[in-house]
């Protein structure tokens, strides 16, 4: 197991970044009752939660096993997903949002986040693309997934096609967590090795500790996880939009978030 010595509790974490993630109401669930989850934008593990709005993503899916099944709304509902199960077994709900902007008024504010999420020495190619200390903007997409039991709740993660994705090797509802949980990072059909996973741990009294873990050679990440709590995992890319995306939206960086969630039950 890889882990940085950085972990900290959500009273001593600055405020560095946002997040975004599918959370049940109920990680597992009978086979007869629909499933329930909420798309959520906000830090730490805790948030405002979002309306179903088709315009705000370009796709919704749910999968289990190789079915699969589009989640089907009407505009405003909340949660944002209930819908039946695909299946018996392990679902995966996946969700990708459409681009948004942000700007950062001071290179100081970018800097903040590149070494928060651990992207190296970006300020070397930004200066190398002859881009502005001020005033830039970047455009961010999210690849949200969640693992939810249905019934006997057996089965395995996978690739469903996010551009950037969090696959998970272990099934939290049936396998044996003792060794820890492992994750798989991916970048289009590459994977991401020595980069770096940020895990959220949420207690049953919905305090939040943050640890940061980094991926080895093959892209997997493994980290202890506790009867009881919940989890999401989070890694980032960041490169250099295409010309047609930097021509639409104005922005100098891409970043794309890839996002998964889970219970352990206790």
């Amino acid at each position: 197991m890889r882990v940085l010595a950085l972990i900290f509790s959500l009273i001593a974490a600055p405020v560095v970044a946002h997040e975004f993630w599918i959370e049940p109401t109920a990680y597992q669930v009978s086979a007869d009752t629909n499933l329930e989850a909420n798309i959520v934008n906000g830090q730490e593990f805790t948030g405002a939660k979002l309306a179903y709005l088709p315009q705000r993503f370009v796709n919704f899916v749910l999968f289990a096993g190789e079915a699969s099944a589009r989640v089907e709304g009407r505009p405003g509902d909340m949660p944002a997903l209930q819908q039946a199960p695909v299946a018996d077994g392990l679902n995966i709900a996946a969700y990708q949002a459409t681009n948004s902007v942000v700007s950062y008024e001071t290179w100081e504010e970018f800097q903040t986040f590149v070494t928060h999420k651990d992207f190296g020495d970006v300020r070397s190619l930004h200066d190398a693309r002859g881009l502005p200390d001020n005033g830039f903007t970047e455009v961010y997409s999210r690849h949200a997934k969640t693992l939810i039991g249905v019934g006997d709740s057996q089965g395995a993660d996978r690739r469903v096609g996010l551009e950037t994705e969090i696959v998970a090797l272990t099934n939290p509802y049936t396998d044996t967590l003792d060794g820890g949980f492992s994750v798989q990072v991916y970048y289009r059909n590459d994977l991401r090795p020595d980069t770096q996973v940020e895990v959220f741990e949420k207690a049953p009294d919905s305090r939040v500790t943050i640890s940061l873990y980094r991926t080895d050679a093959d892209g997997i990440a493994t980290f202890p996880v506790k009867p009881g709590y919940s989890y999401m995992v989070d890694a980032v890319v960041l490169r250099e939009p295409s010309e047609r995306l930097a021509a639409q939206s104005g922005a100098v960086w891409e970043t794309l978030w890839a996002n998964l969630t889970f219970g352990v039950p206790e």
